[in-house]
């Protein structure tokens, strides 16, 4: 599932001519990590999801560099079996590197209007034109990257993954084959914290927003 996926999926999706036929969306979301998992892209976009192939974000590199204060955000969430509520929860980020091939993830397109559902439920990413760094038929491409004060380089003390996060990600990978699961793995390299399941003790979710982690 690559680059002749993708040429596939455009040639599929390509409008009749004449005058009164529709255009095709020039949008696409590079996804690279949770919106890889396909239930999860449609909870959050609301309609069925059809990616149109893997690609990789050359001149960037995927890490656990993500932060959220599990304490004084819109949720929380404790350990499952001791109750104890950790500090932070890290999640995935691209961060600019010179000279690298990149981190692999999908393509979804997307229309103008989705980008306020995406900008809603990455509340601590902001949004990151990446057309000339992947390889793409679409005219425009956008991803999202953690905002200054959710970047982490090194995680905080008593920072965890939360397991469902991590789950879906991997789930999401592996639906691409497991080529593309373990090309995830080799990009991203191992999880820096302790991983666990946990359950949601404070809810303030704005919809769109994933409530499992």
């Amino acid at each position: 599932m690559g680059s002749e996926f993708l040429s596939e999926y455009l040639q599929r999706h390509q409008p009749a001519s004449g005058a009164n036929a529709p255009s095709l969306t020039s949008l696409a979301l590079f996804a690279y990590g949770s919106l890889v998992s396909i239930p999860s892209a449609e909870a959050t976009l609301g309609r069925p999801v059809e990616q149109a192939g893997t690609a990789r974000l050359a001149g960037w590199r995927r890490r656990w560099s993500q932060v959220r204060d599990n304490r004084a955000t819109e949720k929380t969430f404790a350990h499952a079996e001791t109750g104890a509520v950790p500090s932070h929860c890290l999640g995935l980020n691209i961060e600019r590197v010179l000279d690298d091939d990149g981190p692999n993830g999908v393509l979804i397109e997307i229309s103008e209007a989705e980008l306020d559902r995406l900008d809603a439920r990455e509340i601590r990413y902001g949004r990151v034109e990446v057309t000339d760094a992947v390889a793409s038929g679409f005219e425009r491409v956008v991803t999202f990257a953690a905002k200054p004060e959710n970047f982490a380089p090194t995680p905080p003390a008593g920072a965890v993954v939360l397991a469902p996060y991590l789950r879906a990600v991997e789930a999401g990978f592996s639906a691409l084959g497991p080529d593309q699961l373990e090309l995830f793995r080799e990009t991203t390299g191992p999880v820096p914290v302790e991983v666990i399941d946990a359950v949601l003790v404070r809810d303030e979710i704005p919809p769109g927003n994933p409530r499992d982690w």
